[in-house]
């Protein structure tokens, strides 16, 4: 809206409103370009699209840990509510019941609480106020399956949840699908537990690839993504073929009989890295080749 030299004052004046209107637009859009980015990339929390075997994801092993000022800061305040961290002391033997939520992608990779990445393939979890390190058993009670995680981080802060789990720890209790759980919870004592398990030797607790295993014997067992399993030979090697194209590691068919049945497995592998396979499955079900899942042989 240009002003004209040969305009007379009272005709600029009525056109003040237009003009107060148009910079106070160009404000705003000014201010919202130049405000901060969110230091997550995702706007919604997803799965990842790596699916898990539940029964082969193994506990977090509760080792005596030292609570430090790290994540402990007390009292916080989030959305304007104040959150008070329990003592050790009083931590001991907590118990609380109530609803369970879990995060993934957006989350994975980020600072946990205490300055720890969070990786939605480890056990972990968050908590409002217990302490920053400390582990708890959490059971689902819809349908009794355990898990033990490592609190390293802080929430839920909606939604009247108690515990924000790992996606692999949600897994584990059955409720990845599912999005929430009613579950309990209790401390967990390191001696104590260590104490009960001494004459066991606690297998590691490793990194994402091998939290998903059961046991020591599994280290020497080999990773695939099982794509697809066929009583048809035909269709396994159809599958073969179209995948040989798209990876670049072997695509094999590994055939299994029982009960008079013959099922042919269609393998992608062995796969050193699990992030290879994250890619070669996020890859098929983009193309609408199904979900595989990860298997050990």
């Amino acid at each position: 809206m240009a002003v004209r030299a040969s305009e007379p004052i009272s005709t600029i004046i009525n056109r003040l409103p237009a003009y107060l209107s148009i910079i106070a637009l160009i404000m705003a859009l000014a201010a919202c370009s130049s405000s901060p980015p969110s230091r997550y990339s995702q706007r919604n929390d997803t799965a990842p699209p790596l699916k898990l075997d539940p029964d082969r994801i193994r506990d977090a092993v509760p080792r005596p840990v030292k609570v430090v000022a790290a994540g402990n800061k007390s009292p916080y305040q989030i959305n304007g509510k104040k959150y008070w961290v329990m003592t050790g002391q009083k931590a001991a033997g907590y118990r609380q019941r109530g609803t369970a939520s879990w995060y993934g992608t957006k989350f994975h990779g980020h600072k946990t609480s205490n300055g720890e990445t969070y990786n939605m393939y480890r056990m972990s979890a968050a908590h409002k106020s217990l302490p920053i390190p400390c582990y708890v058993r959490v059971t689902n009670l819809d349908n009794g399956r355990v898990a033990i995680v490592r609190v390293n981080d802080r929430g839920p802060f909606h939604g009247g949840r108690i515990i924000d789990l790992s996606y692999a720890a949600a897994t584990k209790l059955g409720y990845a699908d599912k999005g929430v759980a009613r579950v309990s919870i209790e401390v967990i004592d390191p001696h104590q537990y260590q104490l009960a398990k001494k004459n066991v030797a606690p297998a590691p607790d490793k990194a994402p690839g091998d939290a998903v295993l059961p046991g020591k014997r599994e280290y020497l067992r080999q990773r695939y993504l099982q794509a697809a399993a066929f009583s048809d030979f035909s269709s396994a090697e159809a599958l073969r073929k179209q995948l040989l194209v798209l990876v670049d590691v072997p695509v094999t068919i590994s055939s299994r009989s029982a009960d008079s049945t013959t099922l042919h497995r269609v393998r992608i592998g062995p796969l050193v890295e699990l992030a290879d396979a994250e890619r070669i499955s996020a890859m098929m079900m983009m193309k609408n080749l199904g979900e595989p899942h990860l298997v050990y042989d």
